[in-house]
């Protein structure tokens, strides 16, 4: 199958000599092409270059007729958003906590009487795995509308041995189902149930000796996670968790510095954790230890917004040459929303970032964060045909620009329209 998109007004995120992160400066640096076209051949992206390249070009991939064209007159092509960290299975809503936080309660103090975490790991004890399918399949659904086309998904909503591993089952059928890119994080370390509240130690043993082995045993998880932070799991819990997760082939991430500054950014670098994500509460000392490392910062800007914590000093990291990489942390408590354009919006609005670094953000650096990079978050032969197309609108900086709409028209993922 051979597909031309023609008459693009402009073609966002191109590269000729493709690299798997942005950093620093770099991240200001957003290749486009006006009056573009694109080839895609068998799923990936085969040719692209401007308009008058294609009517006299004498490429051999040019030369034969397409089996489809696709005119995208007045609209931009844009590589798909790439999420990086989510808890997209999960049984129940928690707007009933939302009302609590309203009226003044802490997240720590809804954690501590069974809300939070140990609320969503309740219902899904009670969820069956073919409803938390069901409904994990709608929300991957709605995310591909809104021009997402690779997506982290965590477990963390068990607790419990048998759940964790429903929720991760689930995850793997969404895998072999959805044209999405798909990643599963093994986060049994998200919280600590109320049976082992002042021994969490002998959870941390349960993770290691039971959960872990069987998550590996059925390839169920890609990654493995830990919340490092106050209140949730000690830098030594992390340090023993991953080192379990290692010997079983899975890279770390790390929910790290939300509450605190925790060590859980040190302790990421140290165990070559492919992100550390959160970072709200970040000093030099952290800045400083990500510097040279393969880690990427990941800020996710909707739970600093919905739980009204510190924002990531995002603009402090780039400017001291890091990389930085934006992702939604969709979840039923604390960022309830899948809608990466909205992540665009507040990476420039609330943490300063230009469009051109936002862009760079939210696809390759956080394609980086789940370990695709190599295939997706830009334009460039031979990776995966994963864009969407715009509604006709005058230039990219207009995606972040306006917040309170869908700009996403038509998405293709590896090569086909969905």
């Amino acid at each position: 199958m051979k597909t031309l998109i023609k008459n693009i007004k402009e073609l966002v995120g191109v590269e000729g000599s493709p690299v798997l992160r942005k950093q620093g400066k770099e991240m200001a640096q957003l290749e486009t092409i006006k009056d573009a076209f694109l080839v895609i051949e068998d799923g990936k992206i085969a040719a692209f270059g401007k308009m008058e390249e294609l009517k006299n070009s004498q490429l051999s991939i040019l030369n034969f007729p397409f089996d489809r064209e696709v005119d995208a007159t007045g609209r931009m092509v844009i590589p798909s958003f790439c999420d990086s960290h989510t808890h997209l299975v999960y049984a129940n809503s928690r707007e009933l906590e939302f009302v609590d936080k309203i009226r003044g309660l802490s997240y720590e103090e809804i954690a501590k009487r069974g809300g939070g975490i140990l609320n969503s790991a309740k219902a899904t004890a009670a969820a069956t795995e073919e409803e938390l399918y069901d409904m994990a399949q709608q929300r991957l659904e709605e995310v591909i509308r809104l021009g997402t086309g690779a997506i982290e998904i965590k477990s963390g909503y068990g607790l419990s041995t048998e759940s964790e591993l429903k929720l991760l089952r689930v995850i793997r059928r969404l895998k072999e189902n959805s044209p999405l890119t798909i990643k599963s994080n093994f986060l049994g370390a998200h919280g600590i149930p109320m049976e082992y509240r002042g021994h969490q130690e002998d959870y941390v043993d349960l993770v290691i000796n039971e959960m872990i082995p069987l998550v590996a045993g059925e390839g169920l998880a890609d990654f493995i996670d830990v919340f490092c932070d106050q209140g949730f799991f000690t830098v030594a819990d992390t340090e023993r968790i991953l080192e379990a997760g290692i010997k079983y082939g899975m890279r770390p991430k790390i929910h790290a510095n939300e509450m605190a500054i925790s060590g859980g950014v040190q302790v990421g670098v140290k165990y070559g954790a492919i992100s550390v994500d959160h970072l709200e509460q970040m000093g030099d000392a952290e800045i400083e230890c990500l510097k040279g490392s393969e880690t990427m910062p990941t800020v996710l800007p909707g739970c600093a917004f919905f739980l009204n914590l510190p924002l990531s000093p995002a603009r402090k990291m780039i400017d001291a040459g890091l990389p930085v990489a934006m992702a939604s942390d969709y979840n039923p408590g604390t960022a309830p929303s899948n809608n990466m354009q909205l992540i665009l919006s507040m990476a420039c609005i609330r943490y300063r970032l230009t469009p051109e670094e936002a862009f760079n953000a939210t696809t390759l650096n956080t394609a980086y964060a789940m370990g695709v990079s190599q295939e997706l978050g830009s334009i460039a032969v031979g990776k995966k045909a994963n864009f969407y197309i715009t509604k006709p609108i005058p230039s990219y900086a207009y995606m972040p620009y306006s917040f309170g709409e869908n700009k996403v028209e038509r998405t293709f993922l590896n090569g086909v329209e969905v």
